[in-house]
């Protein structure tokens, strides 16, 4: 099985907004350390149907923002989303449309396709969640190496990323099961699931089942986003 991790092999519906950003990105990750500059630029450009929430913190039409979540700048928040108590984002954040960040959930140096759920006791710390993909309660994106050197992606060869802080990637409808943990650097493939409480390593192909941190199975792939 192909462990993908090329921004082509993961991604098919990256939003409009953000797509500039990927356009010269072969990998994902070298997205992240231009998504600061990339979203300062997008807000002083003024963009039609966005409003400023505070400053440096443009949301779009439709969006439910409860009064407990904390948004600090700069941020980017799509139609649709609902920002739901407790959540706090901690800028240099892109969220597409029709997102669910939950209760206590923390997003950091992050970027989210349409349709994400991050719906409860999330953290999602320098990330990129492909196209409807949903992490489950409590699954958290761990970001730093415990010696603190640069994250390397292990696939069917190792990529050193050249980043001290790497979370998790998520291709397009990946599904993380509560409780589980991306070490940093995984990669989960399109279609994608993985079971409750799992520690997941590495790089998971596409159109799997992951039951175990080494363990996979092949799934039904009808409908999938292919």
């Amino acid at each position: 099985m192909n462990k993908c991790v090329k921004t082509k092999e993961l991604f098919s519906r990256i939003p409009t907004e953000i797509a500039p950003l990927f356009a010269k990105a072969t990998y994902p990750w070298e997205t992240l350390p231009h998504l600061k500059a990339f979203l300062l630029d997008f807000i002083n450009s003024t963009p039609v149907g966005y409003t400023e929430y505070s400053p440096g913190v443009l949301i779009g039409k439709n969006v439910k923002i409860y009064p407990t979540a904390t948004i600090e700048a700069p941020t980017v928040i799509g139609d649709g989303c609902e920002i739901r108590p407790g959540a706090f984002i901690r800028g240099n954040v892109f969220i597409g449309k029709d997102c669910v960040i939950g209760n206590s959930s923390e997003l950091k140096g992050a970027i989210l396709f349409d349709k994400v759920q991050v719906p409860h006791y999330n953290y999602i710390g320098d990330s990129i969640l492909g196209y409807k993909a949903h992490t489950g309660a409590g699954t958290i994106c761990s970001n730093l190496k415990t010696d603190g050197k640069n994250v390397v992606v292990h696939g069917e060869c190792d990529y050193d990323t050249g980043l001290r802080k790497l979370g998790g990637i998520l291709g397009d409808c990946a599904d993380i099961g509560c409780g589980s943990v991306l070490n940093p650097g995984t990669v989960i493939g399109k279609n994608t699931s993985a079971y409750p409480l799992t520690s997941l390593r590495g790089v998971y192909p596409a159109n799997v089942i992951i039951k175990e941190t080494n363990k996979f199975v092949q799934r039904n792939v009808i409908g999938a986003i292919l």
